[in-house]
């Protein structure tokens, strides 16, 4: 770009049109600074004076950079390229279907992960917007009703939920309420022609699951379970390290979550509410997470289960689950999971040439991910940068673009029902401390949904 301090012929010349004109630098912009200064000083003119400062505006007028608009209204706005091959590229710039064709979602429970992550969500969505809210605590509901815009009569009761039917500004009921209500509510919202985006883990059993499933199949509706891990850059990534085999043949995974509680009258800490301890609320993310990466369904599990005696937290559900899982072609996937112990949250998996690596890997943000591998003398080791995302945001965007273009999720509810059996699995090896085989007919076969768009 011509510096514009070598179209200045003196500080006394006149200033030209075509100096004006020409695209301005930082090192030009000081230069015209020092230049009008200068004239205002012969001519008495400072650069508060109207014929000074008209000047100056025109030499710094705004520019719009080239854009190239698809017809598409999905398809982002291309900006002209700036940044070089050899650093990170960005990302494509967001691109938000208009207020009134987005999906309303009714967000059913107001804890701790409804507004600490997933109502906000709602609000960086491209596809999908806060619609309605469902709680059992009309003082909550009106405070977070007024925070998001929520109108009144977009606010339910427990007892009148079913009313969502005659709403329609909401397309999808997502249900964020404790483990053992997601059946009862799944099937009533089900029931009112909604589709139904449900948290994990998806009820108490694999039956329940069932049950869910044929509800929704009934009424017509699509069922989605929130694995967000799935829709998850670093994860996504390391899952193609892992499936093109570029360290080799998987051989060995380990894979732990652990965190710590407190409060003893917490609804996690009661089986019927719950459905179990650490295995079913954090454990999940390691035996979903694997089957994800490697692509493959276990054969067997075999499981080791305790609680500390005395300890009121543990009365009713398990402190600590570790448990081993056999896979086609001998690879093993070696999982814990534990309810008082420090936040722990990776996996890696072991490879015949390296192996990845994944740190924070089932956290909300800042996962890390890396991987390792021989070269003659040398180990090399190499982080992978990735942009993060709002992973709640992503997989809501999933859920509704799979409805405006009546697709099946990637995550529908026979993922949810598999992992509940391979869950009871691993409960049963505990009790009877011996391997259990699984059942060679999986329910997911044939009914996951086209891979999600990237961006």
């Amino acid at each position: 770009m011509q510096d514009n301090e070598k179209l200045l012929h003196s500080s006394t010349d006149p200033i030209s049109e075509e100096t004006i004109s020409q695209p301005i630098t930082r090192k030009g912009f000081l230069s015209l600074s020092g230049r009008y200064a200068a004239l205002g000083a012969v001519s008495g003119i400072g650069l508060a004076g109207s014929t000074s400062h008209d000047a100056f505006a025109q030499a710094v007028k705004p520019v719009s950079p080239p854009a190239r608009i698809p017809s598409d209204p999905q398809e982002p706005i291309v900006l002209e390229a700036w940044k070089s091959q050899y650093d990170q590229a960005s990302a494509p710039v967001p691109t938000l279907l208009p207020p009134d064709k987005r999906i309303g979602y009714a967000v059913v429970g107001l804890g701790h992960l409804s507004l600490e992550q997933i109502i906000p969500a709602l609000g960086g969505c491209k596809k999908s917007k806060l619609a309605a809210l469902v709680s059992g605590s009309p003082e909550k509901m009106k405070r977070v009703a007024e925070m998001y815009g929520v109108t009144p009569q977009n606010c339910y009761s427990y007892e009148n939920y079913d009313k969502l039917k005659d709403n329609k500004e909401v397309d999808v009921i997502y249900i964020v309420l404790p483990n053992g209500l997601h059946k009862e509510f799944v099937v009533r919202g089900a029931a009112t022609g909604k589709h139904i985006l449900c948290e994990k883990p998806m009820a108490n059993t694999a039956e329940e699951c069932r049950e869910m499933i044929a509800a929704c199949n009934k009424a017509g509706v699509k069922l989605m379970v929130a694995y967000r891990i799935q829709f998850q850059p670093h994860n996504r990534k390391l899952r193609e390290l892992v499936q093109k085999k570029e360290l080799g043949e998987p051989k060995f995974v380990e894979a732990s979550n652990c965190q710590s509680s407190a409060n003893p009258d917490h609804w996690r800490h009661k089986l019927k509410l719950a459905g179990g301890g650490a295995l079913p609320d954090i454990g999940l993310y390691c035996l979903n997470t694997t089957r994800f990466v490697l692509g493959q369904e276990p054969e067997e599990v075999f499981a080791y289960q305790y609680s500390t005696p005395g300890n009121a937290l543990f009365k009713e559900v398990e402190e600590v689950m570790s448990w081993q899982m056999r896979f086609p072609g001998g690879i093993i996937a070696n999982c814990s999971t534990h309810y008082n112990v420090h936040e722990s949250r990776h996996y890696r998996v072991l490879c015949e040439k390296g192996w990845a690596n994944m740190d924070k890997a089932y956290a909300y943000k800042g996962q890390s991910l890396s991987r390792a591998k021989a070269d003659g003398k040398m180990e090399l080791h190499e982080n992978i940068g990735l942009a993060e995302v709002d992973q709640f945001a992503t997989e809501i965007d999933h859920f509704s673009g799979c409805i405006l273009d009546n697709k099946q999720p990637f995550t529908p509810g026979e993922e949810g029902l598999q992992d509940h059996i391979i869950m009871e699995a691993i409960y049963k090896s505990a009790r009877e401390g011996k391997p259990v085989k699984l059942a060679k007919e999986n329910p997911l076969a044939g009914k996951k949904g086209p891979e999600p768009e990237e961006g």
